[in-house]
């Protein structure tokens, strides 16, 4: 059985940079498309971005540019650079693996998630 954890949420000023980090157990990720989504409070989950089992990645328009998803096959994780951090960033952030060719930005489409971890842009 799957297992994903997430890391690296916190407490940070607008236009600052967190590092997330989804690391997986109990079973490879290199034939996984691993996600990110975002939840904020009385707003759905949405996709923020995505990277495939060849290292292809997709981003949400609000965080392109921005934000940098890439994986460490060899230590089972993924992690999502988080840079110039905006006030509207601010949600409890997902990690998902899904089968290797999925439309990424569909919540259905994955088959495993963590718990969140919880990331806050304030001054």
């Amino acid at each position: 059985q799957l297992q994903l954890v997430e890391s690296g949420g916190g407490l940070v000023q607008p236009g600052g940079s967190l590092r997330l980090s989804c690391a997986a157990s109990g079973h490879t990720l290199d034939y996984h498309s691993i996600g990110w989504f975002r939840q904020a409070p009385g707003k759905e989950r949405e996709g923020v971005s995505c990277i495939n089992s060849g290292g292809f990645t997709n981003y949400a328009d609000s965080v392109k540019g921005r934000f940098t998803i890439s994986r460490d096959n060899a230590k089972n994780t993924v992690y999502l650079q988080m840079n110039s951090l905006k006030s509207e960033d601010t949600a409890v952030y997902y990690c998902a693996a899904g089968g290797p060719l999925i439309s990424w930005i569909n919540v259905n489409e994955y088959d495993y998630w963590g718990q969140g971890t919880q990331v806050t842009v304030s001054s």
